[in-house]
């Protein structure tokens, strides 16, 4: 993780097999996992939603610094319904341990910071942890500053370029708009003791960056978080352990243009998460809940894209384990959501016709392990899902600056309905392990955010391209869909000797979709990607190099553009050491050493902004 933290939690899993990041510019990027994004990946904070506005629009940050980042799980399969029916393409969760849940005896920490990268990112973190054993506090605080990206040549392609003019302004070597910051802490404390843990804690966020697709946009961002965390372990009865997750949020961005807020995002709502772990009933061992959540959603001022919505959850969830045999274990999962949307024009004429809607939507899935030999086993998933279309799929209906896009949504649409599987062949035998496999979703009213080919003024009316303020209208439709690729990876030990360790890692997905309603390919799908890795390490010392691939990406929309290929070599190189009492790592990282000109397929921005150019990062992390 250290190594592959950047500033922002998309681009920091971005390559993983299977998961790639919406980009857009250097502080702004989320998870997309097997060509699926938006609400379809549910992001979570210590098991809890997160309660933001990024999944709305591209150009909202994710308030999450992976410098406050200690682990981050990626779950799919059964797993994922334990924390959300709309996460039909999985769920990344992120934990931090503000509220701690194992006794801590004595002080500890973490130190760290970097500089560098093609934005000259400037930053550190501090993490204290201290406890008598039954008393523990948590304090972290970080800080992110970041400069104007630099590029390999125009920001903009040379189609792009060439639909532009003559006469209009081409930026290179900088990306304009791009540089940014973020800074923000927690303070948390728990009581922890054999039987289990109780808990709070307060975090705060804030950041201010800029948006590349409009030079004179700047999004200021703003958030605290309360959190409440408990669990009773050992219990006698029906159940085994109780655990108790609850978080309030209050949400804030303002997008400003010219000096002067158009638009204020807020959202604020909380989110409440019971499970209890019974008693094994016979071979059967595994947790029921509930969960709860309500949020009022608003977007404020002139250019209002949704009204304000209240949103209502509640769900009933349960997960089953069952080892069958000793080489077979199977598992299946449950749960049933109830969501009710309740919209208010609040004076704004292009929100009188929104009508309150209500969805009961239901999902199970179920899913197997089976161990060939004590290194071989054969994993499978089979699911059915259901999501309740957000408030912006239905209600939108305004210009978004930010993006330059004029968002339109459809009040009528219905549930969006998946039936999906996916089976894997893995292996582990000491250092060595890998795994290859093959997914596919069949999707029933798919909420697609198309471009429709035409334009609207801020009023809303259809205009001509070329008139003054005209913005592309993007829609959100339900379309018949379907989604299937592979994913591979393999790390081999080759050489190991005399304390010398040499290992490679290959790895590699590819994702293709289908509208079954147009047989052309849904919007922003990432292409074959490939990768090839050396990593070395002596005692102290480490090291690695990477050459990585994407192709080119034909496969798009009607409306939309290719996206060419590029290579990728990075490096990374690393030293051990303690010092006054403290072990710490230093590094330096190679980004694109070649200077390739990267632009991500699922971007909306790629024919504009592209990805960083040759850098490179140095960085100490000490822990004690």
């Amino acid at each position: 993780l250290d190594l592959r933290r950047s500033s922002n939690l998309g681009e920091t899993l971005n390559g993983l097999p299977g998961v790639s990041t919406t980009s857009y510019g250097p502080m702004v990027g989320r998870p997309i996992i097997r060509g699926l994004d938006g609400d379809r990946i549910r992001l979570l904070n210590n098991g809890v939603g997160t309660l933001d506005a990024s999944s709305l629009s591209f150009d909202h940050a994710v308030p999450q610094d992976p410098l406050s980042t200690n682990r981050v799980e990626i779950l799919r399969g059964p797993a994922a319904l334990l924390y959300g029916g709309n996460a039909i393409g999985g769920v990344v969760n992120t934990l931090d341990n503000r509220i701690p849940t194992e006794p801590i005896d004595g002080i500890h920490g973490d130190v760290g910071g970097s500089y560098g990268g093609a934005n000259n990112d400037r930053n550190g973190a501090v993490q204290l942890e201290g406890g008598d054993g039954t008393f523990a506090i948590h304090a972290d605080v970080f800080g992110r500053k970041t400069g104007t990206l630099r590029i390999p040549g125009y920001a903009r392609t040379a189609t792009q370029r060439a639909a532009d003019g003559p006469d209009a302004d081409q930026p290179r070597d900088r990306l304009p708009n791009s540089d940014g910051q973020a800074s923000g802490g927690a303070l948390g404390m728990s009581w922890t003791g054999e039987h289990g843990y109780a808990g709070l804690s307060y975090s705060g966020y804030d950041s201010n960056y800029g948006s590349v697709a409009e030079a004179d946009v700047r999004l200021k961002m703003h958030q605290e978080r309360f959190g409440l965390a408990g669990e009773l372990r050992d219990l006698t009865g029906p159940f085994q352990s109780i655990k108790l997750n609850f978080a309030y949020t209050d949400y804030q961005h303002k997008e400003i243009e010219d000096g002067e807020t158009g638009t204020v995002f807020k959202n604020r709502g909380y989110e409440a998460r019971l499970e209890a772990r019974h008693a094994d009933i016979g071979p059967l061992h595994g947790v029921v809940g509930l969960q709860l959540g309500q949020t009022r959603f608003s977007a404020l001022g002139d250019e209002a894209l949704v009204p304000t919505t209240d949103t209502d959850s509640a769900a009933l969830f349960a997960l089953e384990e069952w080892n069958l045999t000793e080489r077979l274990t199977l598992s299946a999962g449950a749960r049933m959501d109830h969501t009710r949307l309740s919209p208010a024009a609040g004076g704004n004429d292009r929100f009188d016709d929104s009508a309150r809607r209500s969805f009961t939507a239901g999902s199970f899935s179920l899913g197997g392990i089976y161990k060939l030999t004590p290194v071989w086993s054969l994993a499978a998933n089979g699911a059915y899902t259901e999501r309740a279309p957000t408030f912006y799929e239905l209600y939108a209906n305004g210009p978004h600056a930010a993006t330059g896009q004029y968002l339109v949504g459809d009040q009528n649409l219905g549930k969006e309905r998946a039936w999906s599987g996916d089976l894997s062949l893995r292996y582990k035998d000491g250092t060595d392990h890998g795994s290859v496999g093959v997914f596919y979703s069949s999707f029933a009213n798919y909420l697609a955010e198309t471009n429709t080919g035409r334009y609207r003024n801020d009023d809303g009316d259809v205009v001509a391209a070329g008139d003054d303020g005209a913005l592309p209208e993007a829609r959100y439709q339900g379309v018949s869909a379907r989604l299937y690729g592979l994913e591979a990876e393999n790390v081999t030990r080759i050489l190991q000797r005399d304390g010398h360790a040499l290992d490679l890692g290959l790895s590699g997905d590819y994702t293709v979709s289908r509208n079954r309603d147009t047989g052309r390919s849904l919007p922003r799908i990432p292409p074959l990607r490939l990768r090839v890795a050396l990593d070395y390490g002596y005692g102290p010392y480490s090291a690695g190099v990477s050459v990585s691939k994407a192709f080119a990406q034909h496969d798009h929309p009607a409306n939309d553009t290719s996206t060419p290929g590029y290579y990728s070599l990075d490096a990374n190189a690393g030293y051990r050491f303690k010092a006054t009492g403290v072990q710490w790592q230093a590094y330096v990282r190679g980004i694109n050493l070649t200077n390739q000109d990267i632009r991500y397929a699922t971007s909306v921005l790629r024919e504009v902004a592209p990805e960083g150019g040759r850098a490179v990062l140095v960085g100490l992390r000490g822990s004690f």
